[in-house]
């Protein structure tokens, strides 16, 4: 397989409902879509879903659009590849830039898919025909408005509901929803905003309190001792995000036993081959993963469906419905969860049909280099 075009398409689209976490709040996306075609005319996609500010982590759409484009493509293009795992090689001496990498990875991966005509989750692994969907809900206003978006939600059937949290909204906002839907299956995200203080482990200790299903990501990304700390001290599994990058942190975290529980996100570990490698590891220790989630638009979140089929997905992933997000997608007919439940798609490569339509409407610049 020799990948001789490849074209970045950089979209923005509005989200239906504004998206609050501690530190910004989004009205819109813009992802960079990865458009790879193979000699024999067959055609892969990926997302690079970076955030557009370095608050999550430090790659932005910008940095990522500039290192796909100076470094990542230019070694694939033109090399004979003879499966997905090796494109990673022709940018091994690149290092951190994993959301560009996640992108064009994933498109190599379904242009694999597309080429031998078998679904992109069976070539990952995957065992599953359908996976358990959760839904991930940001910082509202007020508390009426949590409860409202839970609620939603519920009637929709999701049987998992993640809550933002921060400094000032955190104890509360978990004790009226759980006052409000007992026992519903109930966890937290603080996005590393808390600090290793007395102050801020006294507030998340009292969490424990409610019977939730994880407290993801308390502390900053590598303030892994602060972690493992307060993993020993709470009954409520610890999850790590931001922390795990890569394969060696994973490594640290079962160590020092920093977390009990793995979010895998393909944004967050530079691309499909990395993110199974995750669940490979994590499974063989006895960790519990499930698969989060970037506001991908539908391409990226069918990645995340297929990833998700592999055995060790055992809780809820994010990957609910793509209009939760936008009321228009880059695929047709896309990810879809029926009472909380999505099918896994069948067809070979994304597994949905690219909208050129919504792409020229929603595209804001694009460029394409050859071999």
């Amino acid at each position: 397989m020799t990948v001789v075009t490849a074209v970045l398409h950089r979209v923005r689209l509005p989200l239906v409902h504004t998206f609050r976490t501690s530190s910004h709040a989004k009205s819109h996306l813009e992802h960079v879509l990865v458009e790879l075609h193979a000699s024999d005319g067959t055609v892969g996609w990926g997302e690079i879903a970076s955030p557009s500010a370095p608050y999550y982590c430090p790659d932005t759409v910008g940095t990522s659009w500039l290192v796909a484009e100076q470094h990542l493509l230019p070694t694939l293009l033109g090399t004979e590849l003879s499966g997905p795992r090796d494109a990673s090689a022709t940018w091994s001496r690149v290092r951190g830039h994993q959301f560009a990498k996640a992108g064009v990875d994933a498109a190599v991966w379904t242009l694999h898919s597309a080429r031998t005509g078998r679904p992109l989750a069976e070539l990952l692994g995957g065992t599953r025909t359908e996976v358990v969907a959760g839904v991930s809900l940001g910082i509202e206003d007020t508390l009426d408005e949590l409860l409202a978006q839970v609620q939603h939600h519920v009637d929709l059937g999701y049987p998992r509901v993640k809550l933002k949290i921060a400094p000032g909204w955190d104890v509360e906002p978990v004790r009226v929803v759980r006052e409000a839907f007992g026992d519903l299956a109930l966890h937290v995200d603080a996005n590393g905003a808390y600090s290793g203080s007395e102050e801020h482990l006294a507030v998340l200790r009292r969490l424990d309190d409610f019977g939730l299903t994880m407290i993801e990501q308390p502390f900053a990304p590598r303030n892994w001792l602060t972690s493992a700390r307060f993993a020993a001290e709470v009954d409520t599994p610890v999850c790590l995000d931001e922390s795990v990058e890569e394969l060696d942190d994973l490594r640290t975290m079962l160590a020092l036993r920093a977390g009990s529980v793995l979010n895998i996100k393909v944004s967050r570990m530079g691309g499909l081959t990395a993110a199974v490698a995750a669940h490979d590891l994590a499974r063989e220790h006895g960790v519990d993963v499930w698969c989060g989630g970037m506001h991908e638009f539908g391409i990226g979140r069918a990645a995340n469906v297929a990833l998700s089929s592999l055995p060790g997905f055992t809780l809820p992933s994010d990957v609910s419905s793509w209009d939760k997000y936008y009321a228009r997608d880059v695929v047709v007919d896309g990810v879809r969860a029926d009472r909380g439940v999505v099918a896994v798609p069948t067809r070979p490569g994304v597994g949905f049909e690219v909208d050129p339509d919504t792409l020229a409407e929603h595209r804001l610049d694009q460029l394409t280099l050859r071999a």
